[in-house]
């Protein structure tokens, strides 16, 4: 067996106002005296900015902050908030948001740290040394890039999603408090949530560590399944099982914030250390072109990577619905393995995740692009249990979920 390794944000808080509790003792931590408060306009009109600048204030910890974020953000936002940030000078970057606004936190701190531009850094590890400290607060249940390496951004020239990877994206701090995601609405509950069980489901039945196909002289943040990955994805698929349709509904409902966010925390520390594969591969085409939510085109996309996978991951997705379903009884692998994904693809309907790639605006003709740019991504390919031979191989998944 292979020796694997097992990373995370340096430092993890969890709870009901952790925020309020440990932001200030984070930023001491670091001898920050300022920070630059990376966000968007929702959540300054929702009060969480607020809340996120009186620890602050309370430790004489000068702040400034970026509020334009939007949801998958093309590479000249991220320009100009680095060119924000720059002018403030900051000690300390704090990701306040969803995934799109914690990764770009990631990316103004690597180039804050490094110089350049945020395409100089996609791929696998060519972030050169460690940025600048980083403080994650997820307002959202799901993406896990609080814990993260990652940092997904949109290359708009090219109409794809791209993503920096490298352990020193990994955040100093990740402060998560349930409270909030309180005031998350409806369908980013549900597109966050079904993020993170995409997230558990991939690094689960990832290659196996000791298969890992990692060619000669590359470096990479991913290494395949390996049993600490395993454990976290596990208890994801139970929490997510538990929880997710509760928080849909009711987002009042605190219990199910609290295990939506511990969810979210998990599935990010499973996939960040085994990877992600076939599904996000296939999404990054898709959210460049019709600029679907990240986990809204996951959870379409997910069923049907699940079943071209199946022939390879019969006994790990029986156990994905032992877990999500609470599943006790004697019923075989086969037929457990068939019933999860027919189980993910009603929890899909359920929470309005959208079934079927023409109800996102694709069309037929951009399927054949679609595939040829998801088939390039070989960092996320070989990752994939069943490595797709050909474009072919994917424009069938493609055409299955038109």
């Amino acid at each position: 067996m292979r020796t694997w390794s097992f990373s995370s944000a340096g430092a993890l808080f969890f709870g009901r106002n952790a925020v309020r509790i440990h932001l200030r003792e984070a930023c001491e931590r670091l001898g920050a005296k300022r920070a630059f408060i990376v966000t968007d306009s929702v959540l300054v009109k929702v009060g969480l900015l607020a809340q996120t600048t009186e620890p602050l204030t309370a430790g004489n910890v000068a702040f400034a902050h970026f509020d334009k974020i939007t949801p998958e953000p093309g590479v000249e936002l991220v320009r100009e908030c680095v060119a924000a940030a720059r002018a403030f000078d900051p000690d300390v970057i704090i990701g306040l948001g969803g995934g799109s606004n914690i990764d770009t936190a990631k990316l103004v701190s690597m180039i804050l740290a490094h110089g350049g531009d945020p395409l100089d850094y996609t791929g696998d590890c060519r972030v050169p040394g460690p940025v600048k400290p980083l403080i994650c607060v997820p307002t959202t249940a799901g993406t896990g890039s609080e814990v993260s390496a990652a940092a997904v951004f949109t290359d708009t020239a090219n109409h794809i999603k791209v993503s920096c990877l490298s352990p020193f994206l990994r955040p100093a701090f990740a402060i998560v408090d349930p409270l909030f995601t309180v005031s998350c609405p409806p369908k980013v509950t549900a597109d966050s949530g079904i993020d993170a069980l995409t997230h558990a489901i991939e690094g689960f039945c990832a290659v196996h560590n000791d298969e890992f196909p990692l060619p000669s002289g590359e470096k990479t943040v991913y290494q395949g399944k390996n049993p600490m990955a395993d454990s976290m994805a596990r208890e994801t698929f139970r929490l997510v099982g538990t929880y997710l349709r509760r928080a849909v509904k009711d987002g009042s409902d605190l219990e199910s914030r609290d295990g939506m966010a511990l969810a979210a925390t998990l599935g990010g520390l499973a996939f960040s250390n085994a990877g992600v594969a076939l599904v996000h591969a296939m999404e990054y085409p898709v959210g460049g072109a019709v600029h679907v939510s990240h986990g809204a085109g996951n959870g379409l996309l997910l069923p049907f990577v699940m079943r071209f996978n199946l022939e390879k991951r019969v006994r790990e997705t029986a156990e994905i619905g032992r877990a999500l379903l609470g599943e006790t009884g004697t019923t075989s692998d086969e037929v457990l393995a068939e019933q999860t994904i027919s189980a993910i693809e009603q929890l899909r309907a359920d929470i309005g995740i959208p079934l079927r790639l023409r109800d996102i605006g694709v069309t037929e003709a951009m399927l054949p692009g679609f595939a040829s740019k998801a088939f390039a991504i070989k960092r996320l390919m070989r990752v994939n249990p069943r490595m797709p031979q050909s474009e072919d191989d994917i424009l069938g998944i493609y055409r299955a979920a038109f």
